[in-house]
């Protein structure tokens, strides 16, 4: 960051701490700003608040899903900039249809390689892999 580039800013919004954990290791070595939010009903409001570039957003989380944050963040013109990208064990067509249908940027299946995900997150970010 020797160009005095800011650093991207990531929310993951994640239940599961084996895989927040996973998600934290690589978002701190890519040198991204990151935090996390582990309940779906904090979500939003953290979103509003801090106005991540990215938020790595589970499917499934307690009290408010991640369709249901998409969707709110989608209706708040203030928010959108930021770039979701869905994580979700239940990785069906169906289910990525859905995502992007309540605008997601991108979809991608758990259990996923740190790899794939470092290149989808890049993608997002609008940086060079």
């Amino acid at each position: 960051m020797a160009d005095g580039a800011r650093k991207h800013r990531v929310l993951v919004v994640e239940d599961e701490d084996n895989i927040a954990m996973a998600l934290d290791y690589l978002m701190t070595r890519e040198g991204y700003e990151h935090d996390r939010i582990s309940n779906g009903a904090a979500a939003l409001g953290h979103i509003r608040e801090t106005r991540p570039d990215l938020v790595l957003l589970d499917v499934m989380l307690p009290e408010v899903s991640g369709y249901e944050i998409c969707q709110g963040v989608r209706l708040d013109p203030s928010l959108a900039q930021v770039k979701i990208l869905m994580m979700t064990a239940r990785g069906s067509t169906i289910e990525r249809k859905k995502g992007m249908a309540l605008g997601a940027d991108g979809f991608i299946s758990k259990p996923f390689e740190l790899k794939a995900l470092r290149e989808e997150v890049r993608r997002l970010l609008g940086e060079g892999g």
